[in-house]
Formats: structure tokens, C-alpha cells, sequence
């Protein structure tokens, strides 16, 4: 008895020293007790989405706006679209083509589309809108292009465009909305009036922070659309995505931003197209890179631009080498923390430049402009010639600036 007594009270004793050891063991300490964000959830695109529009598109004679940036996955969304028994009658394409294989501001014709045997009608061409007769053959348009978000970036005048035909026509917009790679990036002086052009048609700073559902948005509620015209719209948004999300789209954007860092530096060297800066055009590493011959002696980097057919045929400083900047390795976080216009290249070449008179050079490209409907604004180009600091032209972007970011918070579809 007594030893069942003794082996009782060992075996309770063993119990509670196991039970403490546990408890110890167990004990959150300072680096458990930290917090562990959730793995980010995957961007999908608005196209991506088929089950929130595919059933509302049947049964429906639907015109598609797109190029080789409208993709379902991998595979373009016209044959996507097709295969799920959606009956596609038309096609438009925007600049640089439905394939995207035109250079900038060449004029691109109508065809059949030799894949799906569709009749493609070019917007940049002889037409820069769909016509009445095209609008009475369709019940419901698809917009489908991926944008990199700055003001003379020309798909959101082809969308204002395409928003103007459907409200005069009384036909809804279908809207696959896509990521904005600069979506972070609000920046630059606001359009002045009377620069109004074909690379800068609405009142907003150079990079406009918004993807394409939200502008299209903002071309309703601020009644930019021609006589105030509103357009009815159906936008299938992204899911998961923010303005600060990274994003890379799987295909170029057009020819010449052929990388992801070509398209995080135009909102910056897309000005130097009103100089007579070269920024690649004629090599295979556009807007990355910037040079003139004339530089010779101040930089070592060097590239020679040559024609490049759908890309650039006929480059600034053809057959010359051109010395200047190489920003391929340019860090992209730096781009993305400074959230701002890189002006510093802007006024570092100029200074460089030793024929000043000629930097700023309106005549090299017909199609681009000048640098003042680039810029926005006349007032920068005078500010780099006085030597205004960049600090002080930044300033000079007040209040305008302030005043978009606070409009534009009316239509914004993610945080």
C-alpha cells in the first residue's frame, strides 16, 4: 500500500515538472511574438476576371479596343474572348497598331485581322474615332490596353475618344482594367490651355497616378469629354492592387518601352524628345539611355542610333555615336521612393550641352512637338535656361499639383 502510494505521488510529481517544462518551452518569446505579414495576395487584371463578364457579353455584338498589350493570361484576349463563345465583330486598334508592331506616330491603315478574320479599324490613321456606321453594327465596346500613365502617353486620348462615340451612340463601355506601372507617381506641372495638343489634351500633371478605369472616370465627373458628354461604363477591376504595387506587364507597352525600366524612366526622358537629346530611339535600349554627338568629351558612355524598322526608322542622330548617360542600371527603388520627375538629368544636360541655343530643338520630331506641349507648361523650359534649381521648379508646380491630387481622390478605384 505504501508503495503504491510512493509510485502515485512520482508519477503526479512527474506530471507537474513535464507540465512546467512545456510551459516554458511553449513560452512566446520577443522573436515569435513579432508579427508575420500574411503573403501578398496575386495581382489579377481586370481581362483576367472572366467569370465577372464573360455571361454578361453573350449574346451581345461586341467591338474591342486592344492591342498586344490585351492578353487573357498568356494568350491575346481576341482569341480568348472567341473561344468562350463571345461574338467579336470589330476591332480597333490605337497607335502603334492592333499588334503593336508601328512605330510612334506612324500612320497605320485598316485590315482584316489575318488570325481571327475580323475587320481591324485603325484609330490612327484617316479615323480617330469609331464612326456611326461601326457603332450600329456593335451592342457593347471592350476597352483593353495597358497604360503607363502619363499625360502624352496617347491611349487615354484614344480612350476619350472611344468614351465620346459610345455616349453619342448610346452604347455602354466595358472597361478590363489594368495595373498603372507609375500609378505611384503623381508629378509635374499641370497643362496650360493653350498648349492643348495631340500628346496633352486634359488638365493634369505629367504623370497622372491613375489606372485606366479611374481616368475614365475622371473624364465623366469632370466633364472633359467633348460637350460634357457622359459615357456609361462597366469597369472590371483588378483585384489585389494598390497605386504602390510594382508592376511589370508581361508585354511591352509599345515598341519603344520594351523593359520595365524604360517605362519607370519615360514619364521623365519622354521630355528629352523636345530637345535635342537623343533618348535611344534607334537602339534596342530606348528610354534608358540618353546622348548627342556634340557631347563627345563630356561623357564616355556612348550608343549610335540607326533605323530600326517598327521601332524607329528615321532616329535623331542617325549613324552618329551619341555620348551621354547610361540608366540601365539606374536603381529602381531610388525611382520609385523619389515619387518624382527626374529633373536633375534635365538640367544636367543642359548645362553640359555646349550649343545651347539648340537644346531645346522643336524641329526634330514633327509628331512629338515641342517641348513646351511636352512639359505642359512654357514656363519650364524657361526656368532651365535660367538655371532656376529644381527645388524652386517644383514649387513653381503649386498649387495646380495640389489641386489635382485632391480631385483626383473622387475617382480612385484602389487605395
Amino acid at each position: 500500500m505504501t508503495k503504491n502510494i510512493f509510485m502515485a505521488a512520482l508519477t503526479i510529481a512527474t506530471a507537474i515538472i513535464l507540465c512546467s517544462y512545456t510551459g516554458i518551452f511553449n513560452r512566446p518569446n520577443k522573436t515569435t511574438d513579432i508579427p508575420v505579414a500574411p503573403p501578398a495576395k496575386k495581382l489579377i487584371t481586370g481581362a483576367d476576371q472572366t467569370n465577372l463578364y464573360i455571361n454578361y457579353l453573350k449574346g451581345k455584338r461586341v467591338g474591342f479596343v486592344g492591342n498586344n498589350t490585351s492578353i487573357i493570361g498568356n494568350k491575346p484576349s481576341i482569341d480568348s474572348l472567341l473561344k468562350r463563345g463571345v461574338k467579336v465583330v470589330k476591332i480597333f486598334g490605337p497607335e502603334h497598331g492592333f499588334r503593336g508592331n508601328a512605330s510612334n506616330g506612324a500612320h497605320v491603315g485598316d485590315f482584316i485581322d489575318s488570325a481571327t478574320g475580323i475587320p481591324v479599324i485603325s484609330l490612327y490613321g484617316k479615323n480617330r474615332k469609331p464612326s456611326k456606321e461601326h457603332m450600329q453594327e456593335i451592342d457593347i465596346m471592350i476597352y483593353d490596353i495597358q497604360d503607363v500613365g502619363c499625360r502624352f502617353y496617347t491611349y487615354i486620348n484614344t480612350l476619350a475618344n472611344i468614351m465620346e462615340t459610345c455616349a453619342e451612340n448610346n452604347k455602354e463601355l466595358m472597361i478590363f482594367d489594368r495595373p498603372n506601372p507609375n500609378g505611384y507617381l503623381v508629378d509635374g506641372p499641370i497643362l496650360e490651355d493653350h498648349l492643348h495638343s495631340g500628346i496633352g489634351k486634359f488638365r493634369i500633371p505629367i504623370t497622372h497616378g491613375c489606372t485606366i478605369g479611374e481616368f475614365a472616370q475622371m473624364l465623366n465627373g469632370e466633364g472633359w469629354l467633348q460637350n460634357k458628354m457622359k459615357c456609361k461604363l462597366k469597369i472590371i477591376k483588378c483585384a489585389n492592387y494598390t497605386h504602390d504595387t510594382p508592376y511589370a506587364s508581361p508585354i511591352s507597352p509599345s515598341p519603344n518601352l520594351n523593359t520595365p525600366q524604360s517605362v519607370l524612366l519615360y514619364p521623365t526622358l519622354c521630355l528629352f524628345e523636345g530637345t535635342i537629346i537623343s533618348q535611344g530611339r534607334g537602339t534596342y535600349i530606348p528610354f534608358t539611355v540618353l546622348g548627342a554627338p556634340l557631347l563627345k568629351g563630356k561623357y564616355t558612355f556612348t550608343f549610335r542610333p540607326v533605323s530600326i524598322k517598327g521601332m524607329k526608322e528615321a532616329p535623331l542622330h542617325q549613324d552618329t555615336d551619341c555620348y551621354g548617360l547610361d540608366l540601365r542600371k539606374y536603381d529602381t527603388e531610388i525611382l520609385r521612393r523619389k515619387k518624382g520627375i527626374h529633373l536633375q538629368w534635365l538640367i544636367e544636360m543642359y548645362k553640359a550641352y555646349p550649343d545651347k541655343a539648340r537644346f531645346f530643338d522643336q524641329t526634330q520630331s514633327k509628331e512629338i512637338g515641342n517641348f513646351d506641349k511636352l512639359a505642359g507648361t512654357e514656363n519650364l523650359k524657361k526656368q532651365i535656361i535660367a538655371g532656376v534649381s529644381e527645388q524652386a521648379i517644383r514649387k513653381s508646380w503649386e498649387p495646380g499639383l495640389s489641386r489635382y491630387k485632391q480631385m483626383r481622390k473622387k475617382y480612385l478605384l484602389y487605395p
